[in-house]
């Protein structure tokens, strides 16, 4: 029903707001309202103020605060008149004003497609959204009253603002749990997108109602006399018809025809507890036959939008087939009105914008993602970000499970991989493989609704290959991947060139000397290097050579030309080397007698150790072997290697990957493809899904393994790859 009158909207208000000064408030702000908006029409004829003034009575219907009411009759005089924002603050407040403000922008925007243009105007809406909810819930007003006055529009703005509708605020009051509104959205909407459509699923209801409304009513009958029977007497029984959408939905998606269709007509029955729930389940149950897989407890584990219910298909005795919902009268509340069933306003309790938020989040689980979201990435690619929101958490619709029985919402299609990247970064970078509902399975199955997953982690693990972005379908967990990716490469090329930096200066005799930000600016930035990391990577990149910055470096601190410092380099250089072919140097000892460890096989690049023993000469070991822990720490000294190694190094890895016909072939070819030799290799098939591959191969350094290995993470169906300790 239209509200035309300043009555209609008191009269909703004093159902539930009794403090005289809110009453006051909004009468003030829709008198304000009214003023600013006079001389303006809407295309229906009527007083533009009758718009703001069905916006604000929406949201009382939903039992908003004051201050929301307020902003709903308000929402549109930045916009529209000569009213300023500063005006607003100072009439009524910040907390008014910054939700006309967004409001305001939101309404600005024209939500088309995801092309770049578009995306940065989604990107406001949606961080609009992350600042203050209250911005949707107003905006979700507006479009509801808009919509149902856009027959005064032209034709083509009619069919831009339904799709739009469909697209982007439908799917928004369906997350907030608004069922009421979401449904008034997109029956209405499609009747403007696909007419022709809308009119035959309504003529199938028309025609099929009678006969339909006539099984209902016969077995609602049933039900009451089965709940009077077994003691169940405060209830509430009702039939509902399925929005139109939803029939559009099933028959265009599923392929299904209308007679298909066995919940476009349910039974709800509303109780006072959850046990009662239960036993009229069980009533149900017993009285009528089940369909298989039809059932759904999500009152045991509610929707991410709160939603809680229990689902069930049955089939009565004359043959009809109906759903029956069964739940109690505080969730039927919130599943008509969502989240502002539980955030309705409460007369004398205090609340702020910041509490009224983390209750939000605290109940909204998606919505606290979307926080923590918008937290985390601050990406400045508009489209990225909006593609992320949209596809990863407006479109999630598969419910999976964490050991502890934690609620996981992701998009159809996820993968473990998507799943560890949504509990915690570190989680996703250090997965080695999964299980769902305890058996193990490859890093690309698809999550179904219902699963339980345990995630496999290590934290000797060389994080994610490339392959993981073919197999990850949501865009958090992509730009995560290619986030360590470019860091890993980065990382490794950055230690690399400090590493021939190092040696350059060491062969030049100059042991004691500082890198500065200052001189790496005044030498380099006309080649764009800035920063000690850029002058790294450019030198790695052989962009740069190592000498070059030792000149540079001699010629600022002992004022000689390139020229001259060349030809010094070049008479003065002295090489770094020991007789010991294992090419590692002992400080102060010429011909050490040196033994490599088997037990971990350090090569050059890794930081190694020296266990002095009795007898036996040195034996070296990685950093990182475990055996450093037992022996005593007054026989261990430090190690270096030498600039002039001219050999390779036997190293492990231990490979584990999907059972796959081609691994053994495809790994052996990317070792040869990575010039390197192999030692032995050898495969253990732990099951069907999972191999272990233990394979030994020669390398010169540990730049040149890190490459391998990045080159093997590309192998399809390889999800962990380690460095052994034997």
């Amino acid at each position: 029903m239209p509200y035309l009158v300043l009555d209609d909207l008191m009269n909703i208000v004093d159902s539930y707001i009794f403090n005289e000064k809110s009453q006051e408030k909004i009468k003030y702000a829709y008198n304000k309202a009214s003023e600013l908006h006079k001389d303006q029409m809407r295309k229906s004829g009527e007083p533009y103020i009758i718009h703001p003034l069905n916006v604000a009575c929406i949201l009382a219907e939903l039992h908003v605060g004051p201050d929301t009411i307020c902003a709903g009759l308000l929402h549109d005089v930045v916009e529209d008149t000569d009213y300023t924002l500063e005006q607003l603050t100072k009439e009524f407040g910040e907390d008014i004003a910054e939700i006309v403000d967004g409001v305001t922008k939101v309404g600005q925007l024209k939500f088309v497609s995801l092309e770049d243009k578009q995306a940065e105007n989604h990107q406001h809406m949606l961080l609009a959204m992350a600042k203050d909810i209250r911005v949707i819930i107003v905006k979700l007003a507006d479009r509801l009253h808009n919509i149902r006055t856009l027959d005064a529009m032209p034709q083509e703005k009619k069919i831009r603002i339904a799709r739009e509708t469909l697209e982007i605020y439908a799917p928004l009051a369906h997350k907030l749990g608004m069922f009421k509104i979401k449904a008034e959205l997109e029956d209405s909407s499609l009747k403007y997108v696909n007419p022709a459509y809308y009119n035959k699923i309504l003529g199938h209801i028309k025609s099929d109602d009678t006969v339909r409304m006539q099984n209902v009513d016969h077995t609602i009958d049933e039900i009451k006399k089965i709940l009077f029977e077994n003691n169940v007497r405060d209830y509430q029984i009702k039939g509902r018809i399925k929005n139109i959408y939803s029939i559009y939905k099933k028959m265009v998606n599923q392929n299904k025809d209308f007679k298909d269709i066995y919940d476009i007509l349910a039974i709800r029955v509303i109780v006072n507890t959850i046990s009662e729930c239960y036993q009229v389940l069980g009533l149900i149950h017993s009285h009528y036959t089940p369909i298989p897989k039809r059932f759904k407890d999500y009152i045991a584990v509610p929707k991410p939008n709160m939603y809680q219910s229990l689902h069930t298909t049955v089939i009565s005795q004359d043959g009809f087939t109906f759903e029956v919902q069964i739940r109690t009268f505080e969730m039927d509340k919130i599943a008509e009105l969502g989240i502002a069933a539980h955030w309705a306003y409460k007369e004398g309790v205090e609340y702020s914008k910041e509490k009224e938020q983390f209750e939000i989040a605290q109940k909204l689980k998606w919505y606290g993602d979307l926080l923590k979201f918008t937290e985390e990435e601050k990406s400045d690619d508009a489209k990225d970000y909006v593609e992320s929101v949209k596809e990863d958490i407006l479109s999630s619709n598969v419910y999976v499970y964490t050991p502890n029985g934690e609620v996981i919402d992701l998009p159809r299609g996820a993968t473990p991989i998507d799943f560890a990247y949504k509990i915690h970064t570190n989680i996703g970078n250090k997965t080695v493989g999964a299980m769902v509902n305890n058996h193990i399975v490859p890093l690309d199955y698809e999550l179904q609704t219902g699963d339980i997953i345990s995630i496999k982690t290590n934290k000797n693990s060389f994080g994610p290959s490339e392959n993981w972005l073919k197999i990850a379908k949501t865009t958090h967990a992509k730009h995560k991947i290619k986030s360590f990716l470019n860091k890993q490469n980065k990382d490794v090329l950055i230690a690399h060139g400090k590493t021939l930096v190092d040696e350059e200066f060491h062969n030049s005799k100059i042991l004691n000397y500082d890198l500065t930000e200052e001189f790496i600016k005044d030498s380099f930035s006309k080649n764009n290097i800035n920063t000690i990391d850029d002058l790294y990577l450019e030198v790695a990149k052989s962009n740069l050579s190592p000498k070059t910055v030792v000149a540079k470096y001699q010629g600022d601190n002992q004022n000689i030309t390139d020229e001259v410092l060349t030809r010094q380099m070049e008479r003065n250089m002295r090489i770094l080397t020991t007789n010991s072919e294992t090419g590692v140097v002992v400080e102060g000892l010429t011909n050490p007698q040196l033994k490599l460890g088997s037990c971990c096989n350090p090569i050059p690049g890794d930081k190694i150790y020296g266990y002095v023993t009795k007898g036996n000469g040195i034996v070296v070991h990685n950093s990182i072997c475990k055996n450093l822990e037992n022996f005593q720490k007054e026989r261990l000294i430090e190690l270096s290697w030498a600039s002039n190694i001219n050999r390779k190094y036997p190293v492990a890895i231990r490979i584990e990957a999907t059972s796959s016909m081609n691994l053994l072939v495809e790994i052996m070819n990317t070792v040869s493809a990575s010039n390197m030799s192999i030692l032995a290799i050898n495969a253990i098939t732990k099951s069907q899904l999972e191999t272990i591959v233990k394979l030994k191969v020669m390398t010169s350094n540990l730049a040149e393994l890190e490459k391998m290995i990045l080159n093997l993470k590309k192998v399809k169906n390889i999800y962990s790859i380690e460095r052994e300790n034997q």
